[in-house]
């Protein structure tokens, strides 16, 4: 069998395949990062009620176009990490009411985009973060419907 291998044609290590990011994968970090970013606030406003949803992430990814050999060593000379393409997300969260929602929405577009980068090498062009719905602490054990 190693005779085979030296017999085929040498191909450079770097072209002899392709990493691939799908969009499911994306939208899971996102939604495991943009969960653990929540949970650091909810000592402030209680926790969203058990059985609520949790954050639901549509996402877009579009590949890294191709790169020439000579961009490729430019960009390990300089030490930067390969990007395999860019991500657009739409974020939607459940929060808890009163609380800084502000602070909220900032920690999570702050944290994906991070973790996104450094996890599936891609560079987040588009984050958008809703909020769906806030969960008041003053109506959490009423049975009561919604207040207009």
């Amino acid at each position: 069998m190693s005779g085979e291998a030296d017999e085929r044609p040498g191909v450079p290590r770097a072209e002899r395949g392709a990493t691939a990011v799908t969009d499911r994968v994306v939208a899971k970090i996102a939604a495991r990062v943009a969960r653990e970013a929540l949970s650091r606030f909810a000592e402030s406003a209680g926790p969203v009620p058990p059985g609520r949803r949790t954050p639901h992430v549509s996402t877009s990814v579009r590949r890294a176009p191709e790169r020439t050999s000579a961009g490729r060593d430019a960009e390990s000379a300089a030490g930067r990490q390969a990007v395999l393409g860019e991500a657009r997300l739409h974020i939607t969260v459940e929060l808890g009411y009163p609380s800084d929602i502000g602070a909220q929405c900032a920690a999570v577009r702050r944290e994906v985009a991070e973790r996104i980068r450094a996890w599936a090498g891609m560079e987040v062009s588009d984050l958008a973060v809703s909020v769906e719905q806030l969960h008041s602490a003053h109506t959490r054990h009423t049975d009561r419907e919604r207040v207009r």
